[in-house]
């Protein structure tokens, strides 16, 4: 059988114009990857949003997978910003293979 390990699976959803940031934060807390996915609508306590490149508005979901050390390193930097920037950060446990790449 498989070994698997457990590692947290990281979400965060981003304003396109702080997806550079966000990246730089996952690479400065020893983060190895990252994945950004476009973001074209959805819907939160304000009601329904698009996609809006004209107000530079649109939204990146930033995805990647650490150890808890490093999960809990990011959250702890991201957490002074989360609110006035407006991001949404998720994450949960994974089971991966090949674990000593997270």
């Amino acid at each position: 059988m498989i070994e698997t390990v457990i590692r947290k699976r990281i979400e965060i959803l981003a304003d396109q114009a702080q997806v550079k940031r966000v990246t730089s934060i996952i690479d400065e807390v020893g983060i190895t990857g990252w994945t950004v996915l476009p973001v074209t609508s959805g819907k939160g306590r304000e009601g329904r949003w698009r996609e809006e490149r004209v107000m530079g508005t649109d939204k990146n979901l930033v995805v990647t997978i650490a150890s808890q050390e490093n999960a809990n390193a990011l959250a702890e930097a991201l957490a002074p910003i989360l609110t006035s920037h407006g991001f949404l950060l998720t994450m949960w446990d994974v089971e991966v293979i090949r674990g000593e790449r997270f």
